[in-house]
């Protein structure tokens, strides 16, 4: 096996796509349902204009909810992948703004009541931006649509 076999290891990216698609299924839950705390999160990294928190926050939790499950259920992947990559790219570049401007927010991303964030959660998010490229470029094990939905072929 050639090492860049070794690397593109479909069962890794399989483990890596159910890991990113639980945690953003988590992440949304306490977005959903208690917006309003989320909303005045997404506030306090002063960089959204405020006619736009609202709505951010309110359609945030619901991308990342979908997009989640999409990954879980290995529909669309792909795509799924390029927005769970897209909204972790925004949340990284947030997040250094944020420290580089020395501002003591939480991050906001599990809850409200997250602690002080550090460079650790840029870290985490880079780390997470690289598991999904990874999952982009080399899922192929158990994607439902895959499987088991039929494709109309072009004629």
């Amino acid at each position: 096996m050639s090492r860049l076999g070794l690397l593109a290891n479909p069962w890794a990216a399989l483990a890596m796509r159910l890991y990113l698609g639980g945690v953003f299924v988590y992440a949304s839950i306490y977005k959903i349902n208690f917006a309003a705390e989320f909303a005045e999160t997404v506030a306090s990294y002063q960089i959204v204009p405020e006619l736009l928190v609202n709505p951010m926050a309110v359609v945030l939790p619901w991308l990342e909810l979908v997009a989640g499950l999409l990954l879980v259920a290995g529909l669309r992947v792909k795509a799924a992948a390029l927005v769970i990559n897209f909204l972790l790219a925004v949340f990284s570049l947030a997040i250094a703004v944020t420290l580089f401007r020395d501002i003591p927010i939480g991050c906001g991303c599990f809850s409200t009541l997250d602690p002080a964030m550090g460079w650790t959660a840029l870290l985490r998010d880079l780390v997470w931006l690289g598991m999904g490229t990874y999952v982009y470029a080399y899922d192929r094990k158990f994607q439902l649509e895959r499987n088991f939905l039929v494709r109309v072929k072009e004629s």
